[in-house]
């Protein structure tokens, strides 16, 4: 029998990784999974048909965006590739009503006005081909250059916004991301991939994918990057013991990751590993300032297996079981003793499975009925000084995650549409049970003109680490096991009009009310950090987008988001919470087809921090892609922040004294792809 821990073994040589795994697929004789054919052909639509495409993940099967009971942003392969994006966070920044912040260690996503400080992206549920992707331990959504996967394994990325635990559970607060990956059809035979880039940025990729008459399938990929990083200054610790402000050379990035997935038949099985290593150069956490000895580690592995079958013409079963793993460790260096390395870490593995019917046998009623289970066995989080030997943190604990759902899609009559779901969690210890709903009701006006309105509700339970983390030292962090679930409820109308079968307006305005809101506090008596529930926040906006395609193969992306998110006591402003994001994003053929220019423009507003607050900003990216340069060879070139505009992201506690943190100058990207 294979062993995959052979290939899932950390850390392993980059060609090692290429050539175990290769050998492992060539044993299975080519014949792994996927998943259902309606599912491989939404994944593989083309961008000209993107204003008229199904969509996934709103109800977990393929149904018109129009008529999903959620507002839906799409990216494509053809975008990642126009736009030169190098991360998922790229990616999602560029959508509808999103926005990063980079601490330049991990990158966290805001929607919508939220996004609190201390927050690991936990309240976005991300999921890869349908699988969730969240640990166990912090519940972090991983979207920089610690995500799972290298973007150009990606086919498409759909996210859902709104509250999704009516079918999802747990996390899925603010919006669901699924990330859909290439098939073993998309890249036939072997291709190589190499960038270069500023600071020292350099990565190498290798893939092969086939497939047969019989519609067996694979693709197998193994990827590495290194990022120098450029010196940074920080006037707040502007001094001569602290090298004047410069931390030199701890932006430091790199990693490696692979992933296999095949189909054969109803059977699908994929298989993810990455491993990442960050430098710290902020000197959060009360570190010492420009000390080479502070970085963290960041490694995740994945398995999910697969079978769906059809029960009849109008009913289909699918199955999955999977396993995840993730490590963290993390090395810091403590102001009040600069000779001791001080360690953090957490190890999370957890199993489970998922059953779901989906039928259509009902007339005017498309029925999807669910269940799942998730074993966290192991959510072991530690904390000890190096030398000497101290343990100051070791708490080793289990848990699990169980829920059942429905959804029926009804039709009222020929234009009118009511999606109801609903579905019941139990996280198990100290958290109580969860019933979510989200009612949807869709009209469809004209041919042309479809309105929605929406309300649900979604809930997250609290994480281990801001329950039982707990280190009484300077830069520490204070438990809290009373911590109860936060919640919100949403509501939101929206509007879709096409002004021609190639372009589209979509209008939305929401309103989000969350209680008991989870956010990290300072507590001035025990100068300690402290996950606590707040009263409640309220948020309202709105979102306008407008898309269009052109024959000669131009498209049009543009958004803008207004939106108000207040403390729902004092009244204030969140932190982090831009009132305003624009965003415009314009690709085109030249050179009759032969070159294409992908043009990036995006707005921040400016931001409360902790002490103050940041400017505005605007950025812009300019990609220019050649299709084919040589046969088989493909280039491009890439400039980010263009005009080379200063600007800074917000700061959490662990920060200070840094309360904005200052984001990089002009970079550029150089990329060849070779496929032979």
């Amino acid at each position: 029998m294979l062993n995959w821990a052979v290939c899932m073994r950390a850390p392993i040589p980059l060609l090692r990784i290429t050539g175990l795994c290769t050998l492992a697929f060539a044993v299975m004789g080519q014949g792994t999974a996927q998943a259902s054919e309606k599912q491989l052909d939404l994944a593989a639509m083309p961008i000209e048909q993107l204003l008229t495409l199904e969509v996934y993940s709103a109800s977990k099967f393929v149904q018109k965006r129009s008529e999903a009971p959620a507002t839906v942003s799409v990216v494509t392969a053809a975008d990642i590739k126009a736009f030169g994006w190098r991360n998922l966070a790229d990616i999602l920044r560029s959508m509808r009503g999103l926005y990063v912040t980079d601490d330049r260690n991990y990158s966290y996503l805001g929607a919508r006005g939220f996004l609190r400080p201390g927050d690991y992206n936990t309240r976005f549920l991300l999921l890869v081909d349908g699988n969730r992707s969240n640990d166990s331990v912090y519940d972090q959504a991983a979207i920089g250059s610690e995500f799972i996967l290298d973007v150009d394994l990606i086919d498409r990325v759909e996210f859902v916004s709104g509250p999704g635990s009516s079918i999802y559970g747990a996390n899925a607060f603010f919006g669901v991301i699924n990330i859909i990956t290439k098939h073993g059809r998309d890249m036939l035979g072997p291709q190589v991939a190499v960038d270069v880039g500023s600071h020292g940025a350099r990565k190498a990729r290798a893939s092969f994918g086939s497939r047969d008459k019989q519609g067996a399938e694979f693709l197998i990929s193994a990827s590495g990057f290194r990022d120098d990083g450029k010196d940074l200054y920080f006037p707040e610790f502007d001094t001569p013991a602290n090298n004047n402000g410069v931390a030199r050379r701890l932006d430091h990035d790199r990693g490696e990751s692979v992933f296999m997935k095949g189909a054969m038949g109803p059977f699908s099985l994929s298989v993810a590993h990455s491993e990442r290593r960050k430098g710290i150069p902020t000197a959060a956490f009360s570190q010492v300032f420009n000390d080479p000895r502070s970085h963290t580690v960041d490694t995740q592995s994945s398995v999910d297996f697969g079978y769906r079958a059809e029960l009849g013409s109008q009913t289909e079963l699918s199955s999955r079981l999977y396993w995840g793993r993730y490590d963290y460790d993390g090395d810091y260096v403590p102001q009040d003793d600069p000779a001791m390395v001080n360690r953090d870490g957490a190890r999370a593995r957890w199993w489970g499975g998922e059953a779901k019917l989906v039928t259509s046998r009902y007339a005017g009623h498309k029925l999807v009925l669910g269940a799942e289970y998730r074993r966290d066995y192991q959510r072991d989080q530690f904390n000890f000084n190096v030398d000497p030997y101290q343990v100051l943190l070791q708490d080793d604990r289990g848990g699990y995650r169980s829920g059942v759902y429905a959804e029926d899609e009804i039709v009222l009559r020929e234009n009118l549409l009511f999606n109801a779901g609903l579905r019941y969690d139990h996280n198990g210890s100290p958290s109580e049970g969860a019933v979510n709903p989200r009612l949807a009701l869709i009209y469809r006006a004209s041919e042309a003109t479809t309105f929605k309105g929406i309300y649900g509700t979604a809930f997250r339970a609290p994480n281990a680490y801001e329950l039982y983390y707990q280190v009484l030292s300077e830069g520490g962090q204070k438990a809290n096991p009373d911590l109860e679930s936060e919640r919100i409820r949403s509501v939101e109308l929206s509007a879709e009009h096409y002004l021609s079968a190639d372009a589209r307006v979509t209008a939305s305005v929401f309103r989000n009310k969350v209680s008991n809101l989870i956010s990290q506090a300072w507590d001035p008596v025990e100068e300690l950090l402290v996950f606590q529930n707040t009263d409640k926040a309220t948020a309202h906006g709105v979102e306008l987008e407008f898309e269009k395609t052109w024959k000669g193969g131009a498209r049009l992306r543009t958004s803008f988001s207004h939106q108000h998110a207040k403390d729902g006591v004092t009244g204030e402003q969140l932190v982090n919470s831009p009132r305003r994001l624009a965003k415009v994003n314009l690709s085109t053929p030249l050179l009759r087809m032969a070159w294409r220019v992908g043009a990036e423009a995006q707005y921040v507003g400016p931001r409360k921090t902790l002490q103050g607050e940041t400017g505005g900003y605007w950025l812009a990216n300019l990609t220019i892609a050649s299709l084919r340069l040589a046969p088989g060879l493909e280039a491009s070139a890439s400039a980010y922040n263009l005009f080379d505009r200063r600007y800074a992201d917000p700061g959490g506690a662990e920060h200070v004294p840094l309360d904005a943190i200052r984001q990089p100058g002009r970079e550029f990207r150089l990329k060849l792809v070779y496929t032979y």
